[in-house]
């Protein structure tokens, strides 16, 4: 089978489920696993966001999407190269990847015989059934079970530990994640499931529902005992950097998480951002973080740093 992926999180679920030689196309920002790289590349940004702030992405991002342009290019010519049978793209977040409506358009008018599938998780039990259905539509069932069962024997461990230790008193940490920096963006989707998960408590972020806006003066109404930087598409030095960069309120070094030490750089882009196997190594990172009497060296060794 002949396999495209418009999606980062799409090309490392065909790739955990061993279907690397079938991939004829990847996007841009496909960079996991490594042997991705060299594939044809089917999408380019439509914006020039190259050295941007935070903010200033915020603003072009949203100029593009208030005023219907692209964030994205598909080359349909490279699309209609590849003769893919199965194309895997998403319409759940209009600002991440190229959308489903936009890849049916181009199969259409290509003419092409392929099948054309959206991926649409909004929770960690969601992203396990995404790996089923690729599984499925790709002719890899046993893998998808396999690799689904693995999944779930680790969040099992994970969970059951946490919950053995809040019935002996253990209390887990009330945490802000935030999935943008400036303006600061409260974590969505699938994120305050792996926060839970995880054994922590996530205050202002939504289940199942895109990150929302938020203010500094609503973290510090809501005092976490940690706040988590996790922004969107950003791997650990890049959120290390950014964060030096945000513009900030001058109190922002009276929060009580800030100063007991607990401002908690992540890469998102890796284990928070992408609907893939990862998520199951970002839960493990956060247990970690959240209590590391309990759980040792299962941390990704580039996934976390404090930042004093």
């Amino acid at each position: 089978m002949r396999i495209v992926s418009l999606l980062p999180s799409a090309t490392e679920i065909v790739c955990a489920l061993g279907l690397r030689d079938e991939l004829v196309g990847v996007t841009h920002e496909c960079d996991w696993p490594p042997e991705v790289i060299g594939l044809p590349v089917m999408t380019s940004n439509a914006l020039d966001l190259v050295g941007a702030s935070s903010r200033e992405i915020h603003r072009r991002v949203g100029d593009a999407v208030h005023g219907g342009s692209a964030i994205y290019h598909l080359d349909e010519a490279a699309l209609e190269m590849a003769d893919a049978d199965l194309i895997l793209t998403q319409e759940l977040c209009e600002v991440c990847a190229v959308g489903y409506r936009e890849v049916n358009e181009a199969v259409r008018a290509l003419e092409m015989d392929a099948t054309v599938i959206s991926l649409e998780p909004t929770s960690v039990e969601g992203i396990l059934n995404t790996i089923a259905t690729v599984g499925a539509m790709a002719e890899a069932e046993d893998a998808a079970v396999e690799l689904v069962e693995s999944l779930r024997g680790r969040l099992g461990a994970i969970e059951s530990k946490a919950q053995e230790r809040r019935e002996n008193g253990f209390v887990g940490p009330r945490v802000v994640g935030l999935e943008w920096l400036d303006p600061p963006f409260a974590v969505g989707h699938w994120v305050p499931d792996q926060i839970r998960r995880a054994g922590g408590w996530d205050l202002l972020g939504q289940d199942g529902s895109p990150a929302r806006p938020t203010t500094w003066d609503a973290v510090a109404d809501v005092d976490p005992d940690l706040v988590l930087l996790m922004p969107c598409g950003y791997h650990l030095r890049e959120t290390v950097g950014e964060w030096s960069k945000t513009v900030l309120p001058e109190w922002i070094g009276e929060l009580s998480a800030i100063r007991r030490g607990h401002l908690i750089a992540l890469d998102g882009s890796s284990y928070f951002s992408r609907p893939g196997p990862r998520v199951v190594d970002g839960i493990e990172m956060l247990a970690e973080i959240f209590d590391p009497e309990a759980f040792h060296d299962i941390s990704p060794p580039t996934g976390w740093t404090p930042i004093i």
